[in-house]
């Protein structure tokens, strides 16, 4: 797991909201021990010396066909050779099938077929929330909590950031793991914890959610690297410095031809959601417009001249 600096990410989360960091109970057993068979521990074989010291193993989940695992990119570091190992013990050799540096995930590929994971919907705060990872390199272990928030965006992470935070206790080696639902089905990919001086859980940790997540892979599954639109407009953070009022995304300035001017969206427009996500930040309307594929359509509600309108954007 990475780490990022107290103050940074404490700004962070004061515009963002709500944070509940209270344990909760494993409901569904017999499920939650049964979706481990879909996590594997990523087992990266570097030349002597080139460990990544600070996570030499790490955790993927398995996707699509069964034959492909996403996991987290940082956990490949100076791999010369890559390895996956089931929870029962089975070891399999994986190609790395394509990476993305800008939300720090990278899919593999095995010649066996394994379970793939089943998928959730958009996590909900305060819903329970079990993480499956190879924490500390013992093995896949499952530990459970709660979501404690949901779309955290600029936490200094990754360049392209839609966050679930969970307090399920979350330790190096997890990178790449299940965040998973009390049912068992997928609501995140575990990124990154926040520590202030050791790498270590203290109660803030991160998953990318599975709407992203799924966005790179399929890109990456079919050879490309993901380029990212972010709706075509310059925005700005309303109130300004020391303002008072409202928080939203301002329209400073479009770029022609693009989504936002396509949909009719204009300088001066106050962008406060897409579909039902609340935007406060220029970053909210980034990452809310990084989970789309080229075609994909999004209600945005602005504000214009005090009048709440809405408008449909289309993902180029």
């Amino acid at each position: 797991m990475k780490r990022t600096s107290l103050g940074g990410l404490l700004g962070a989360l004061a515009l963002t909201g709500l944070v509940l960091l209270t344990p909760a109970r494993a409901d569904n057993v017999e499920g939650l021990r049964n979706v481990m068979g879909s996590v594997v521990s990523v087992l990266p074989r570097t030349a002597p010396g080139n460990a990544n010291k600070d996570e030499p193993e790490g955790s993927g989940v398995v996707i699509f066909d069964g034959r492909h695992i996403l996991t987290a990119r940082h956990v490949l570091t100076n791999a010369e050779e890559i390895v996956v190992r089931t929870f029962d013990g089975v070891v399999h050799r994986a190609i790395l099938r394509g990476q993305d540096p800008a939300t720090d995930l990278a899919l593999l590929e095995i010649e066996t077929k394994l379970k793939p994971i089943e998928l959730g919907d958009d996590a909900k705060i305060g819903e329970q929330a079990c993480a499956i990872g190879n924490a500390f390199g013992l093995g896949l272990s499952l530990t459970c909590g709660m979501v404690s928030a949901v779309h955290r965006t600029g936490t200094g992470f990754n360049p392209v950031e839609d966050f679930v935070q969970t307090d399920a206790a979350v330790n190096p080696g997890s990178s790449g793991g299940a965040l998973v639902s009390k049912s068992g089905r997928l609501i995140g990919l575990l990124s990154a914890i926040f520590t202030k001086s050791a790498d270590a859980n203290i109660g803030v940790n991160f998953a990318i959610s599975t709407a992203l997540a799924l966005r790179v892979a399929t890109d990456l599954r079919t050879g490309k690297r993901p380029r990212w639109a972010f709706g075509g407009a310059g925005l700005g953070t309303v109130p300004g410095r020391g303002g008072l009022g409202r928080m939203g995304a301002e329209v400073l300035r479009l770029r022609p031809g693009g989504a936002a001017e396509k949909a009719g969206l204009k300088p001066g427009d106050i962008i406060r959601y897409v579909d039902r996500r609340r935007i406060k930040t220029p970053r909210d309307f980034r990452s809310a417009m990084a989970r789309l594929l080229p075609g994909d359509k999004v209600e945005v509600g602005f504000e214009r001249d005090g009048k709440e309108e809405r408008a449909t954007l289309t993902a180029q």
